[in-house]
């Protein structure tokens, strides 16, 4: 071969290498990306999910003392959180404020702007978790919980 063809060839070639080489940063880049926008995606259901749950079990009750006794019993439920201890009784606390907040909206009159009191409370108190604890409340939903079957001897 000549020079001009291999001169050619490994143009060509640095070209194919560069080009390969923008096409694995972009899988990378669009990989985390990806990842990112699931846990957004997966965080936000939980939400709906959760306050869906609290809401539905403080619709019917009429004393706030009786609510906030029955939103720390769906917390624990929607997190399968069979046992004690201080951290878990910590977020459970916290949590009061968040289901105040809905048996308070729950209660006043329907014309009234409630949704962005409650926003408010939920992210002060995702705020305060994320600030005391490893990583963001919602990751807490990801703890697998094994299913004990039930036996009937």
């Amino acid at each position: 071969m000549t020079d001009a063809v291999d001169r050619l060839l490994s143009t060509l070639l640095a070209e194919a290498d560069g080009a390969a080489a923008a096409e694995a940063v972009f899988r990378r880049e669009i990989k985390e990306r990806l990842a990112v926008l699931e846990r957004e995606r997966a965080f936000a259901f939980r939400r709906v999910h959760l306050m869906r749950a609290l809401t539905d079990a403080l619709e019917s009750i009429e004393k706030e003392e009786a609510a906030l006794l029955r939103a720390k019993s769906v917390l624990r439920e929607e997190l399968g959180w069979t046992g004690e201890s201080e951290a878990r009784n910590e977020v459970v606390e916290r949590f009061g404020k968040v289901a105040a907040a809905v048996f308070a909206a729950l209660r006043i009159d329907p014309d009234t702007k409630s949704a962005p009191a409650l926003l408010l409370e939920l992210t002060a108190f995702e705020k305060w978790y994320e600030a005391t604890h490893t990583g963001p409340f919602w990751a807490l939903f990801e703890d697998y919980v094994p299913e004990t079957p039930v036996v009937d001897f």
